[in-house]
Formats: C-alpha cells, structure tokens, sequence
C-alpha cells in the first residue's frame, strides 16, 4: 500500500475519532448536569483510576500502556473542563 492510501486510511480514522470524541463530550455534559443535580464533585478519581485500568487491560498494542492513559488523562480533562464550564453557566443563570 502506497504513503497516499495509509494516509486516507488515517483521515478516515480521524473521521471516527472526531464523531466519538464528541459524543463522547456529550456524555460527559450529561453526567455533568446530573452530578450538579446530585451535588456531586466533578473530579472523580476512583472512576478515572477505574477507566484507566480498563483501557490498559484491553489494550490491543502497539501503543504502550503509558501511552494509553496519557491519551485517556487528556480526553477525561477535557471532559471534566466541559463539566466546569457547564455547570458554571448554570449557576449563573
């Protein structure tokens, strides 16, 4: 296979990704609203700890372990910024 075809192969991957990511975030506001509604912190360590140890035990390779969660720690901060900033505006409202 020819630079030009992996590299569509990617695009399209990135596709994907993009469209999980986001409604990945759209779960993420979701949980946000209900953790307001149940004054519920919005920095769970046990369930990232948890997400974590999933991710690295179904880990397919070749990313590493380390790579793995350095990937999943900036998803879930992003999440959690999503969270902040929802539940912020919320409250000003």
């Amino acid at each position: 296979m020819d630079i030009g075809l992996i590299r569509k192969r990617i695009d399209l991957l990135d596709d994907v990704l993009l469209r999980i990511f986001s409604e990945r975030a759209r779960l993420a506001l979701e949980i946000g609203h209900h953790k307001k509604l149940l004054e519920l912190p919005v920095y769970d360590p046990s369930r990232e700890k948890l997400i974590f140890a999933r991710m690295k035990e179904d880990n397919p390779g070749p990313l590493d372990d380390g790579a793995i969660v350095r990937l999943f720690e900036r998803v879930i901060d992003e999440s959690r910024r999503l969270e902040r900033i929802m539940t912020q505006s919320e409250g000003q409202e």
